[in-house]
């Protein structure tokens, strides 16, 4: 970023911070008209001085709002990615919460009020029962497992997980 804008995320987000802008638009146009960002630049830049306002366990919370069953499934995930080991970084966002090593290998969201994608990044496994293609998730994604039940983060689903992980570097 910085050989782009001239100045770091940190350094744009601590002038970002200095304004306070109440919406998304003024501190984009901000950094346009001011400081002569380019507007996908500037809209990446307020969208992660936004994001990170938010505390990460806060971003969770809201993710889960009225699909409060589903926080036992995410619980068991969580645990079970942790024990890969140190190197798991765990991302919250706004609607979902990337796993990341190297590279992200998985991506829990909460998709209805029953219902969590797992999204995989496994590349060349074939789909088979309920390792399916990657569907809403797009490239981000090789796989998609959908999770109604926390019994169901069982040793084969672990095993894909722990698979993502390893081709993660």
């Amino acid at each position: 970023m910085p050989e782009k804008t001239g100045k770091s995320l940190a350094e744009w987000k601590n002038i970002l911070a200095k304004k306070n802008f109440a919406k998304h638009g003024e501190g984009v146009k901000f950094l346009k008209t001011e400081h002569g960002v380019t507007h996908g630049f500037a809209n990446t830049i307020v969208s992660l001085s936004k994001e990170e306002k938010q505390e990460p366990n806060d971003l969770v919370v809201s993710q889960y709002k009225g699909k409060e069953l589903l926080l036992p499934i995410y619980e068991k995930l969580l645990k079970s990615m942790k024990k890969f080991g140190k190197d798991v970084i765990v991302t919250p966002k706004k609607t979902s919460v990337s796993f990341i090593r190297k590279r992200q290998f998985a991506l829990v969201k909460p998709a209805t009020k029953t219902r969590i994608d797992l999204g995989l990044k496994i590349k060349d496994k074939p789909t088979a029962g309920r390792l399916e293609n990657s569907g809403p998730f797009g490239t981000m994604c090789s796989h998609r497992v959908q999770l109604t039940n926390v019994n169901q983060v069982d040793k084969e689903l672990v095993g894909w997980l722990k698979e993502a992980y390893d081709k993660s570097i």
